[in-house]
């Protein structure tokens, strides 16, 4: 279901824990439960993070957390009605900046556990194809983020 690569930072199973637990809740609220597609997650600190950023949109700063999907909307869409996940593959990876988490859980003045598992849920939906630009496809994209984490009982402090 899921992978993570530690870039530049320390391995820590805080983060897995949270991490495996919201993937799978995503992945039961999509009806994947039993696919075998695995999300990649690169936890990292700002600097690599800018440096991604860079690199694949052409943006030179920090972010918080970035999203690579494999496949388009519809084309998932069409395998998870057919449930054609037969054979392992890959939804897209996420990379996250832990320092940008940890900042944001105090800026927002919530815990770490909450401002990781929205960045969490925030870039399964990204791959899973929903986009936040237009307050149109925002307010599909919010309600699905807010579900997850109500159902998890993570909710804002």
């Amino acid at each position: 279901m899921f992978e993570i690569i530690y870039k530049e930072i320390e391995e820590n199973e805080e983060y897995k824990n949270i991490i495996e637990k919201v993937l799978k809740q995503c992945f039961i609220e999509e009806k994947m439960e039993n696919s075998k597609l695995i999300v990649s997650i690169t936890l990292t600190n700002p600097e690599t993070i800018k440096k991604i950023n860079k690199q694949f949109r052409g943006i030179d700063r920090a972010t918080d957390v970035l999203s690579f999907p494999m496949f388009e909307k519809e084309e998932l869409q069409e395998k998870i009605k057919n449930e054609d996940f037969k054979n392992e593959d890959i939804l897209g990876d996420i990379v996250i900046s832990i320092e940008k988490v940890q900042q944001q859980a105090k800026e927002y003045e919530h815990s770490f556990e909450r401002e990781l598992s929205y960045m969490i849920v925030h870039g399964f939906y990204h791959l899973m194809g929903y986009d936040h630009i237009q307050e149109e496809d925002k307010k599909k994209m919010r309600p699905k983020e807010e579900k997850i984490l109500n159902n998890l009982k993570i909710v804002r402090k």
